[in-house]
C-alpha cells in the first residue's frame, strides 16, 4: 500500500544541519518536511557528539582558523569552502545557538564562555557543554522545530530510494531531460506502507557511514544510505577514501565500543601503554597526545603491534584532578563506571574506531549537488572543508554553516522551481514474495564489516583492497538478488545501502595510490 504526500522540502535526517536548514525554511513560511529514521527525532550523530564545536578564541581570527583547517586537511581541502566555514561559523555559533536557540555551554566562574584546546587547534576555540554538546544543540534544534506549524516531522520512516523523473516518471519523454530529484519513497515502518513523497527540493542529511565498519562511534543508522541513494541517482561522490578513524574509543570484550572524547587529551589526559608510560611523543614530538586524529589512531595501532596488546590505555588520573573528570566529563565518567573503570582513578583501555567520513556527496558553496533540485549538507556531503583529514569540532560547525546556507539558497530560489505533475510519478511497488529472513542479512552485515575493517581500515594496501573490491562486489550481486525478491524493511534497506557504500570507498582507497592525510597504503 503506497501513500502520498506533498512538501516544498523534504529533509532526510534530522541532525544538526539537517535541523538547522528546516528550522531557517519554516521561519521563512516554508513547508518542510523532515524524515528520521528513529522514533525521536533528536536521535541522530548530533545528538552522541560529546566534543564541542568551533567558535572564536582569544588572539584568534578567521584566517588563523583557516589555516589550522587546511593544515589538518593535508593539502586537499577546498579553499574557498574553509573560508567560507572560518569566516560564517563563528558568527553562526553566536547567533543561532546562543543567541536564538540560548544552548548553556560551559563558562569559567566569571561568567565569559569556557574556550578549551583540541588536537590541530593553534589556540583555545572549542565550546563545548560539558561532554554531551551535540546532545545539547540537538534537543535545543527540535524543540524549536516542534513549535512551528510549517514542519512535518515524520519519525519511524526509512528512505528507500531518491525519486528522479528521468527513471519513476511515466512520462518517458522524461529521459532527454537533466537530472534532478523530486522527493523519495519512504517505507513507514510503524504503519508497514510506503509512502510517496514529493518534494520541489530535497534535502540528504542522513549522517555517516560508520556502521559498515566492524568498530564504530557512530549510531545504528550509519550505514551511507545517503551516498547510496545519491551515487544510484547519479550524483557525483568524492573523497571517500578518507575514513577518519578515532584514536579513543572504550575498549572491552563484553561491552559496546563508544567514544572516548578527544577534549579529555585536550584537558591533559595521555596516552600510555600497559606500563603506564606515554608513548605519542614518539610519534609525534610537537602536537604529543594532541596530534592528528588520523596520526594518533596509527600511532596506537603500531604500539598495539609493538606490544601485542589489544589495546592502550588513557591515563587521566595523573594529569587532571579527580573533581575537574568528575565536572567536566560526567557522562563519560558515568558510562565508564557502567562497565567497571573509574576514570578518575584506573586506567582507561581504548581502540581506534571508525568515526567520520570526510568525503560524501560532492557539493557547492550552497550545498547543491550535480543534480537538480537536491542538496545534501552534513557528513554526507564533501564541501571539501575537511580535505584528506577533518580537523577536531569542524563537523557541527560544517553542518550549522551549510544548513544555514542551504536553506538561505531555496529560499531565493523555491518560487522558480518546475512543478512536476504529481500523477507522473507512480506509487511504489513492492515485487517482494518473501519475507527477510533476518539471518541472511546479519550475516551479510557482518560480513561487510569484517571486510572494510580488516582489508579497507587503518593500514591499506593493494593486496587488501583487491580482495575487498572482489568479495564486496560478489556479495553485493547476491544482496541485489535477493533484494528484488524479498519484501522491503528496513534492514534490508540497510544492508542494500551498506553494500553499495562500502564499494564506494573501497574504490576510492583502490584508485589512491598514494597516503594522504587518513588515507594511508602501507605499500
Amino acid at each position: 500500500m503506497t501513500e502520498s504526500h506533498q512538501t516544498d522540502v523534504l529533509i532526510i535526517g534530522s541532525g544538526i544541519a539537517g535541523a538547522t536548514a528546516a528550522l531557517m525554511l519554516t521561519e521563512a513560511g516554508i513547508h518542510v518536511t523532515v524524515v528520521t529514521r528513529a522514533s525521536d527525532p533528536a536521535d541522530s550523530s548530533t545528538l552522541q557528539a560529546q566534543g564541542g564545536i568551533i567558535y572564536r578564541g582569544e588572539h584568534d581570527s578567521a584566517e588563523l582558523l583557516e589555516k589550522d583547517i587546511l593544515r589538518a586537511g593535508a593539502g586537499l581541502s577546498h579553499p574557498p569552502a574553509v573560508k567560507i566555514l572560518a569566516g560564517e561559523g563563528p558568527d553562526l555559533v553566536k547567533q543561532l545557538l546562543i543567541e536564538k536557540l540560548g544552548i548553556d555551554f560551559d563558562r569559567e566562574k566569571n561568567g565569559q564562555l569556557s574556550l578549551v584546546a583540541e588536537g590541530g587547534h593553534s589556540v583555545p576555540r572549542i565550546l563545548h557543554s560539558t561532554d554531551a554538546t551535540g546532545k545539547a544543540i540537538e534537543q535545543a534544534l527540535i524543540k524549536a522545530l516542534k513549535n512551528h506549524p510549517n514542519i512535518t516531522l515524520l519519525k519511524e520512516h526509512t528512505a528507500i530510494d531518491l525519486l528522479a523523473p528521468q527513471h519513476h516518471s511515466l512520462n518517458r519523454l522524461e529521459v532527454y531531460s537533466p537530472r534532478s530529484c523530486v522527493g523519495a519513497y519512504l517505507l513507514d515502518r510503524h504503519a508497514n506502507r510506503v509512502v510517496r513523497c514529493l518534494a520541489n527540493k530535497t534535502i540528504l542529511s542522513t549522517g555517516g557511514l560508520g556502521q559498515i565498519y566492524l568498530w564504530t562511534t557512530n549510531p545504528t543508522g550509519a550505514r551511507g544510505d545517503g551516498i547510496a541513494m545519491a551515487q544510484r541517482m547519479g550524483a557525483r561522490v568524492i573523497n571517500n577514501q578518507f575514513i577518519q578513524f578515532h584514536p579513543t574509543t572504550f575498549f572491552s570484550r563484553h561491552s559496546p565500543h563508544f567514544l572516548i572524547s578527544e577534549a579529555i587529551r585536550g584537558a591533559g589526559a595521555r596516552l600510555v601503554n600497559a606500563d603506564g608510560e606515554p608513548f605519542m611523543q614518539k610519534y609525534d614530538s610537537r602536537w604529543k597526545d594532541l596530534a592528528l586524529r588520523d596520526i594518533v589512531s596509527r600511532s596506537i595501532h603500531r604500539e598495539m603491534l609493538l606490544n601485542d596488546t589489544p589495546n592502550v590505555y588513557l591515563d587521566l588520573a595523573s594529569y587532571i584532578p579527580s573533581r575537574k573528570i568528575k565536572n567536566n566529563f560526567p557522562n563519560i565518567y558515568q558510562k565508564c563506571l557502567q562497565y567497571g573503570v573509574d576514570i578518575s582513578t584506573d586506567l582507561v583501555p581504548v581502540v581506534p574506531a571508525a568515526h567520520y567520513a570526510n568525503g560524501g556527496v560532492w557539493v557547492d558553496e550552497w550545498g547543491r549537488t550535480t543534480i537538480n533540485d537536491l542538496y545534501a549538507i552534513g557528513e554526507v556531503s564533501c564541501t571539501g572543508v575537511h580535505g584528506a583529514n577533518r580537523l577536531a569540532s569542524t563537523s557541527l560547525l560544517e553542518g550549522l554553516v551549510w544548513g544555514y546556507r542551504t536553506a538561505q539558497h531555496i529560499r531565493e530560489t523555491l518560487a522558480g522551481t518546475t512543478k512536476r505533475d504529481p500523477d507522473m510519478i507512480p506509487p511504489w511497488e513492492d515485487a517482494g514474495k518473501y519475507a527477510p529472513d533476518p539471518a541472511l542479512i546479519n550475516q551479510d552485515m557482518s560480513y561487510i564489516k569484517h571486510i572494510m575493517w580488516n582489508y579497507v581500515g587503518l593500514i591499506r594496501n593493494s593486496w587488501r583492497l583487491d580482495r575487498a573490491m572482489r568479495e564486496l562486489r560478489n556479495l553485493e550481486n547476491e544482496i541485489v538478488r535477493f533484494y528484488r525478491v524479498t519484501k522491503v524493511t528496513d534492514s534490508l534497506i540497510g544492508l542494500r545501502n551498506s553494500v553499495r557504500t562500502a564499494i564506494i570507498v573501497t574504490k576510492s582507497a583502490w584508485e589512491d595510490k598514494k597516503s594522504i592525510g587518513c588515507h594511508y597504503r602501507e605499500d
